[in-house]
């Protein structure tokens, strides 16, 4: 028999809220640790610590490399390390991105899952896109439980929608359900569950320590595609859920955040397509003057055709622009 003592929250845009039903749900004393993930920008001071303490009975703290995770208490990741717990001690990392994101969910829910098996716990609370759906099929893997926010509940309904799509879910609750249910798991016990910890989980936790290990390394297949961060290759990881991908250096993608990131660098190829449309168009007017002036009807005209022709296919790329700013609506968002 073994306890649920080891729990990794993961949560993004409407996630603050979300964590302060959970903390504030949950017992005095909690025998339990429990560590947060909340993505913020990687410059930005976080004021997570203060208000989760505020929120519930249990002190909340910004993690420290290398301190011992105590019973009892909420570490946050800081902004811009992933956050990871390794042999009872937290270890900050600054480790290839995910998801574009560090800190990253996924990253905290494998390194829990290898080190803590059927003892940890995965909660998805609020969120856009799909971080955390790839870190909780590890910790069901070895035998740990995953818990999702109620879609319904959820302030932005994705994450935990991908999650739940993606995963055996164990339980699907609101937010206060969720700190009630982590206390009863602390306080009993449950069966010991045994799974397997596989290389592929072993290597993944090894990058986000950002130990010199390449994606080529773990025999995955190259995907035909550019990784958004650093323009390298990527590499089609085996496992699930599929597909997923890493370059070289590590850097990960869930199959959505990898879409939406290719539709920001389209959108910024475009407009430095527009700009130079505009550029010419402009130019061209200027040299149909100065023709004009020098009585060269027949240059003028052509740099005047010249200068139209650059206009309209800005126009052609101005409306490109807005209709893939605007996009389908995202139906699981409401």
């Amino acid at each position: 028999m073994t306890r649920r003592d080891v729990v990794a929250i993961g949560a993004s845009a409407g996630g603050v809220e979300a964590l302060c039903a959970v903390v504030g749900a949950l017992p005095p004393g909690l025998p339990a640790v429990v560590l947060v993930v909340l993505h913020v920008p990687r410059d930005a001071p976080s004021a997570l610590p203060r208000i989760l303490s505020r929120c519930g009975p249990l002190p909340a703290h910004h993690a420290v490399h290398g301190d011992p995770a105590r019973l009892g208490h909420i570490y946050v990741a800081p902004a811009d390390h992933h956050l990871l717990l390794t042999d009872g001690r937290i270890q900050l990392s600054r480790g290839p991105a995910e998801n574009n994101h560090r800190p990253a969910v996924d990253p905290l829910f494998r390194s829990v899952a290898r080190a803590f098996g059927s003892r940890a716990v995965g909660v998805v609370l609020s969120g856009a896109r799909d971080d955390g759906t790839a870190g909780l099929a590890s910790i069901k893997a070895v035998g740990g439980l995953a818990v999702v926010q109620d879609p319904a509940e959820a302030v932005h309904p994705s994450m935990p929608s991908s999650a739940k799509e993606h995963n055996d879910i164990d339980h699907v609750l609101s937010a206060a359900e969720i700190g009630e249910l982590i206390g009863k798991l602390a306080a009993a016990s449950a069966p010991s569950a045994a799974g397997t910890v596989d290389d592929l989980l072993t290597a993944e936790t090894e990058m986000a320590e950002f130990s010199p290990m390449t994606t080529d390394e773990l025999g995955a297949v190259p995907a035909g595609l550019a990784c958004p961060s650093c323009h390298g290759s990527l590499f089609d990881l085996p496992g699930d859920p599929v597909p997923r991908f890493r370059c070289r250096v590590g850097h990960a993608w869930s199959p959505e955040t990898l879409m939406a990131e290719q539709g920001v660098a389209m959108e910024n190829a475009l407009w430095v397509a527009l700009r130079a449309l505009e550029e010419k168009s402009a130019l061209g007017h200027r040299m149909a003057e100065s023709a004009t002036e020098r009585g060269n009807t027949w240059a003028a005209r052509r740099f005047a055709d010249n200068a139209a022709e650059a206009k309209a296919a800005g126009r052609l790329v101005r409306d490109l622009i807005n209709r893939i700013a605007t996009g389908p609506p995202d139906p699981r968002e409401g």
